[in-house]
């Protein structure tokens, strides 16, 4: 597991650009596990700051429970749809995958809200080539170095 600032420190230019694709729109779409280990999708703001990815999240909320009883999970970036007319243009997606570990939260903005940083298990970014004709898978896990591949 890593934090965001080893995840940046590790993959510098692939860090960046996931941060940005997070960064189009304030609202995320997280996977938690529910009691019976289906997914439950949900949606979420996240926070960058000081070399950490942070969640928070409101009390007796299923999303908080699911996180208190299992911390795995999703993060999903928001999408855009690629410019009219230039489905070349589509500037990709990008995908987190790790553990939700609460630490404090004493400034919280509503009475009981409970914040986590998360602990990166993997990075991906999906995009387009320069030519706009294959699909670009880049990834990266915690202590190995970051992989590409393409296709049709």
């Amino acid at each position: 597991m890593a934090s965001w600032a080893e995840f940046a420190a590790a993959e510098p230019a692939l860090a960046s650009r996931v941060e940005q694709r997070f960064g189009i729109r304030k609202h995320k779409t997280l996977a938690t596990l529910r009691k019976d280990g289906s997914p439950r999708i949900s949606g979420i703001e996240v926070e960058f700051a000081h070399g950490e990815l942070f969640l928070g999240m409101m009390p007796g909320s299923r999303k908080l429970g699911d996180v208190q009883r299992d911390p795995r999970l999703a993060l999903h970036s928001p999408t855009d749809d690629p410019p009219p007319g230039n489905p070349a243009g589509w500037l990709g997606e990008a995908k987190l995958s790790g553990y939700a570990l609460e630490v404090d939260f004493p400034n919280s903005p509503v009475a009981g809200g409970r914040r986590f940083r998360i602990d990166i298990t993997e990075a991906v970014l999906t995009h387009l080539n320069d030519a706009g004709d294959r699909l670009v898978v880049e990834s990266w896990r915690p202590g190995k170095t970051s992989t590409r591949f393409e296709r049709r």
